[in-house]
């Protein structure tokens, strides 16, 4: 029996080892990089679940922004990370169902090269105007730049400004001139400056300058009025219907992370969307949180880039950027 007392307390001892190793993590801060420049509403998202993240977990949730190339500099640089769940990426539809599609060599792949963690939600589009471009509705607005070919410009500060105002112009038959943005903010701060007509952002970029009378908002690309612009038509209620893209937001590591780590993580992610605080706080951006498993957010990409791809076809789009 003596023999068996220190076999038994070396597996004891392994045991609490392999559980000490697994409740390790994080020992130090994490990073989560943002593709979008701060202030952006994505960032203030991601700064409102760092924090309350980073207190759950006991360390500190970094932001790190990276704008730039539709989000591409973001995702490849969380593609070369290591898969210890030290270095994160909360992305849209830009780099995860753009970027791929509208690259003639697409720089990673966002099935193959990311773990999915959760999704976090999806986010209120406007189709918005400066104050004094002719044009109450979205069709007044359209009417204009037919007469007006050519004349009109427009910006975009991710993919899915870019893809809706693109819908929105094929499907309208308007020339209307494309100018991108690495972001949302210098693209509506250039509307108000008068050097652009047009833009489709999110309500927490856009939405405050028309509370302040400098920007009309024509139309929302979500299938429903959003409770905070109830007077704001949909894309179909103006006389557009079938936008078949959503414009969502996710949160992944690299490729290979261990599922424990993804487990902790997206108890964590949920924990900080459930609270009351963080609720109101998106409230504010106009955004709607839908945490998910892993697998759900993976089969959402999948989906989604199979969507991207049709749109970006349809519209001249597919492969034609370097």
């Amino acid at each position: 029996m003596k023999r068996l007392i220190p076999g038994a307390l070396l597996a004891c001892a392994a045991l609490v080892g392999a559980s000490t190793a697994q409740a390790a993590f994080p020992d130090k801060p994490i990073t989560l990089i943002v593709h979008f420049p701060a202030g952006a509403s994505t960032d203030i998202i991601a700064r409102t679940l760092a924090k309350e993240v980073g207190e759950d977990l006991g360390q500190a949730v970094i932001i790190q922004n990276k704008p730039g190339a539709d989000g591409a500099i973001a995702a490849q640089e969380v593609v070369r990370a290591k898969p210890d769940g030290y270095t994160l990426l909360i992305a849209t539809n830009s780099p995860m169902s753009g970027v791929p599609v509208m690259r003639k060599t697409p720089p990673y792949d966002p099935v193959k090269d990311f773990t999915p963690i959760t999704d976090i939600g999806r986010y209120s589009f406007f189709l918005y105007t400066r104050a004094d471009v002719p044009g109450n509705t979205l069709q007044e607005f359209v009417q204009h730049a037919r007469k007006n070919p050519g004349k009109l410009t427009y910006g975009s500060g991710n993919v899915t400004g870019l893809l809706s105002f693109a819908y929105v112009a094929q499907a309208s038959k308007i020339d209307i001139l494309s100018v991108p943005y690495k972001g949302e903010p210098p693209m509506i701060n250039d509307i108000l400056g008068g050097h652009l007509d047009a833009g489709i952002a999110t309500a927490g970029t856009g939405m405050p300058q028309v509370q302040a009378g400098k920007l009309k908002a024509l139309a929302t690309v979500l299938p429903a009025r959003s409770p905070n612009a109830p007077t704001v038509p949909t894309m179909a209620e103006a006389g557009l219907g079938g936008f078949p893209i959503a414009p969502w937001l996710g949160l992944f590591g690299p490729a290979g992370m261990p599922a424990d780590l993804v487990e902790q993580l997206n108890a964590a992610f949920k924990r900080a969307m459930d609270k009351p605080s963080v609720k109101q706080a998106m409230q504010v951006q106009d955004f709607m949180l839908t945490p998910s498993t892993p697998q759900a957010l993976g089969a959402l990409v999948k989906d989604q880039l199979e969507s991207h791809r049709t749109l970006l076809r349809a519209t001249g789009l597919e492969g034609s950027q370097n």
